[in-house]
């Protein structure tokens, strides 16, 4: 291998690197076994995807606040326990059926990556699922359950969109950081809590 193949070689790893793990780890999630048999087949998966079904480099934002990203986690965690809990609540039940409904959700900071992410996240929680994803207006719509009113419509919002927060606040490039602050700033100095965002959801 020339020394421009070596080069190219190992830059397309460093950039690739993030993404094959998040790959690996969204792998164990979905098959909720995190052994080293997972680990190896989610490596090959990863592999495999990235290799055979080659898609446009996806610009890494090169930012990661690993105390956000760790909070990221536990909070992730937390929420999946809660949601399993609820759905269950809700499942056994025979009093109501739990209402559903496909709602909306206007993103405020996300660029492609951000976007997946949250989309990944908020159908990993029990109780919700991405069924459609508008890149260019940046809208996620989603099957939630548990909804019974338009009050409950804005509650699933803000939760989406809190996550949303949380994946800048992580690995955000600085631009969505600082804009997301920057609202941040602005709500406090207004006396409300939490950023604004579009569609008047906070």
């Amino acid at each position: 291998m020339s020394p421009d193949g070596k080069r190219h070689f190992w830059r397309d790893l460093r950039v690739q690197l993030p993404f094959l793990a998040w790959l690996i780890v969204l792998w164990m999630l979905l098959w909720g076994q995190f052994t080293l048999l997972a680990f190896v087949s989610g490596l090959v998966v990863a592999v495999f995807v990235t290799r055979v079904f080659r898609l446009p480099t996806v610009e890494l934002s090169g930012r990661v606040n690993v105390f956000y990203a760790a909070l990221f986690v536990v909070q992730f965690l937390w929420a999946l326990l809660r949601g399993a809990i609820t759905v269950a609540i809700q499942v056994f039940d025979f009093r109501r059926q739990p209402g559903t409904a496909i709602i909306a959700v206007p993103l405020r900071y996300a660029d492609d990556l951000v976007m997946t992410h949250v989309a990944v996240v908020s159908s990993l929680v029990p109780g919700s699922l991405v069924v459609e994803a508008d890149r260019d207006r940046r809208v996620l719509y989603m099957h939630v359950i548990g909804v019974n009113s338009m009050d409950d419509v804005e509650k699933q919002r803000r939760v989406v969109l809190r996550w949303e927060q949380r994946v800048v606040r992580a690995l955000g490039d600085p631009a969505q950081y600082r804009a997301l602050k920057a609202d941040e700033r602005a709500a406090a100095a207004a006396g409300r809590p939490g950023a604004t965002t579009k569609g008047g959801a906070r």
